[in-house]
């Protein structure tokens, strides 16, 4: 396609300030129109490749059979466009590859998106010489470090610039996060905004989703020996939606959604994003009550967790928007969602997962009285409950608290084994998963504290020097997905130091490791630290932009920080557990208002100054574990602090006297 380039400057996006507190860790860009940081190498013969850095009106020029590789410093998302001034030659062509990771750079192909080979380049023809050529629309890469610029042509062709229109989280206002966060840990304050910016990747306009092969007629590519790529199918309503990956995976997923939406609450607060991205799933419910799998143009492929999910993520969206008048609507839906899932349900009070409803994450032997599965089930019903009594349904509130304490005691008791202080993936199994145990904490399956404590201590005994491994997945996956679920169980277990040591054990490892991008996170890799994920084949294909793998993000807000909201908003609890952290400063802002916390601690752990700020009206709770105090509003109201708790804290600003 070939614009003027008045035209293009006219769609170029100024740049805007932010009033974000630790704005300089977003790594969002300032403005729309992103050239390269630097010049990766180059092949053939290339004029002062690096002028296309600059934008200052310099030329290079590519002689012949040449590439220059050039490297944005982090993953971006977009359209490219490359001014050129002349060609010498009417059939002069440039090529584009793109690669996330700097194991895939290439002047011939792309990084995957497909189960098998590699991606084709795409062809601008720059035969007429002066004017902006860009990329269609329909194969913008969602996810890209490294661009290489291919020059297939006898003869010389000048360009003047070369720019990406960026177009991953399109509705936003890219640097003005509502929420924040600051440790006296530079890796985890990193982490805490890469995860934050991977959603963002991963946000994209639903006119262009799915990224997973060629589904529809399209004019075709030159030919190659290599895979043609589109993203060119409406996978949601509304210009915005949440998926799961930025290269590949732009699709709505229910599994994955239950990490990358709590990201997106204490990050940027997206509702339009998070909101089409459900609705898109309620809309696909089946006339059983099922949920599905994934969204168009996924094929219909029933699966029990993340049905399961989608009612999760359900609740977590009234649970941070208090949008009442949406759950009204919907409240019809999820009550046949869980009714679809209590069939499942049988004589051991367990549900048993069919051989038909048992995709899930691309683990293996999902299926029977499966312990992920239930554990699962039993935080729906759990958060079931709590929807009930919102929308004043004491029967469904008593059946579903009854039918949740029968699976508890039956999963203690048919799956729970005392010896190796772990549950078993299903009655006769010997395996004992990363997920089914971290969710069994989650979802307050276990019936004592010594039970998760015993938990959180075998799970962290499994790692190794890149992380927590899923043997659910074989032998030598690390399931960045699954690992957010183990950050909250350590937590859960009282075990923050162990949560904190994980974070930076693995994410650390997805951040700073060359091979990555320094910005984003991957969709998963192996014990050996190499960048394969063992459900798949093609190794090329891994997301290095994934948003199921920003656990870390909530986890910070919500456990570290300890800022948890409930009830719409409406009803929270401050509960900070810093593990070996000196000071924390965190908030994010919901429809109600703004939640806030900073604390400093001395060296053995005890808080030197403690305060936070809840939004007027509303009311919670405070849990600062062994604090003797009292609790002094901005305007002179004191509670004390009972064995470090206090209740029925009205919002506001309140500080902490010790003593």
């Amino acid at each position: 396609m070939k614009f003027s380039s008045i035209i293009l400057a006219a769609i170029h996006i100024a740049a805007c300030v932010s009033a974000s507190p630790y704005s300089e860790y977003i790594l969002a860009p300032s403005s729309r129109t992103i050239r390269p940081w630097a010049v990766y190498g180059s092949f053939g013969s290339v004029a002062r490749p690096h002028y296309l850095c600059t934008n200052t009106g310099q030329k290079t020029v590519l002689n012949g059979l040449s590439s220059v590789t050039y490297d944005f410093g982090k993953n971006i998302a977009g359209i490219v466009s490359i001014d050129v001034e002349q060609s010498s030659s009417p059939d002069a062509d440039i090529n584009l590859t793109f690669s996330e990771s700097s194991l895939w750079i290439s002047n011939k192909s792309s990084d995957a998106t497909a189960d098998e080979g590699l991606d084709a380049p795409l062809v601008l023809p720059v035969g007429e010489g002066d004017g902006v050529y860009m990329t269609r629309p329909e194969q913008q890469r969602g996810g890209f470090r490294y661009l290489t610029v291919v020059h297939n042509s006898t003869g010389s062709t000048v360009l003047r610039d070369l720019y990406v229109q960026y177009t991953a989280a399109p509705d936003q206002n890219l640097r003005e996060y509502t929420g924040y966060f600051h440790s006296n840990d530079e890796l985890l304050n990193r982490i805490w905004y890469a995860g934050a910016y991977t959603a963002q990747l991963a946000t994209i306009d639903p006119a262009y989703g799915n990224s997973l092969t060629v589904l529809v007629t399209w004019p075709p590519a030159p030919p190659s020996e290599y895979n043609n790529w589109y993203s060119n199918w409406t996978i949601t309503n509304g210009s915005t939606a949440l998926t799961d990956g930025g290269k590949r995976d732009r699709l709505v997923w229910g599994g994955d959604m239950t990490i990358s939406l709590e990201t997106v609450m204490v990050s940027t607060y997206d509702l339009d994003s998070v909101r089409n991205a459900l609705d898109a799933m309620l809309a696909l419910q089946t006339v059983e009550g099922r949920l599905p799998y994934a969204s168009t143009p996924f094929p219909d492929q029933p699966s029990f967790t993340y049905h399961l999910h989608t009612l999760i993520n359900f609740a977590a969206y009234y649970q941070y928007t208090g949008d009442r008048a949406w759950l009204a609507t919907n409240w019809g839906r999820f009550k046949d969602g869980v009714a679809w899932a209590m069939d499942s349900i049988d004589a051991t009070d367990l549900a048993y997962v069919a051989a038909n409803t048992s995709s899930d994450w691309l683990r293996s032997g999902m299926g029977g009285h499966n312990i992920e599965a239930n554990a699962i089930l039993h935080e729906v019903l759990l958060v079931g409950t709590l929807l009930a009594v919102e929308m004043e349904d004491g029967q469904l509130e008593a059946a579903w608290t009854q039918a949740a304490k029968k699976l508890k005691a039956a999963a203690n008791t048919l799956l729970w084994d005392e010896q190796v202080g772990l549950f078993r993936d299903n009655e006769t199994s010997t395996l004992y998963p990363q997920d089914g145990n971290s969710w069994a904490i989650r979802a307050n399956l276990s019936q004592s504290s010594a039970q998760t404590r015993a938990v959180s201590s075998n799970l962290r005994a499994r790692w190794g020097p890149y992380g927590a491994p899923a043997p659910e997945a074989g032998p030598s996956t690390i399931s960045p997905f699954i690992g957010g679920f183990e950050l909250q169980a350590h937590y859960l277990a009282g075990q923050a130091k162990s949560a904190l040591d994980l974070i930076r054990l693995q994410w650390g490892f997805m951040l700073d490791d060359p091979r990555m991008t320094g910005s984003s996170f991957i969709e998963g890799y192996a014990t050996d630290g190499s960048l394969r994920y063992g459900p798949y084949g093609n190794n090329a294909r891994i997301s290095h932009s994934h948003a199921w793998s920003s656990g870390p993000t909530a986890v910070l807000s919500r456990y570290t920080a300890g800022i948890q909201v409930t009830g719409g908003g409406s009803t929270w609890t401050m509960a900070p557990s810093p593990g070996d952290l000196r000071s924390v400063d965190a908030g994010f802002t919901t429809a109600l208002g703004k939640f806030s916390v900073s604390m400093r601690l001395a060296k053995g752990g005890s808080y030197s100054s403690f305060s936070f700020t809840a939004p007027v009206g509303t009311l919670g709770t405070v849990r600062l574990n062994g604090v003797r105090g009292h609790l002094v509003s901005s305007d002179g109201q004191r509670i004390r602090l009972v064995n470090g708790s206090a209740s029925g804290v009205g919002g506001g600003r309140w500080f902490l006297v010790l003593g």
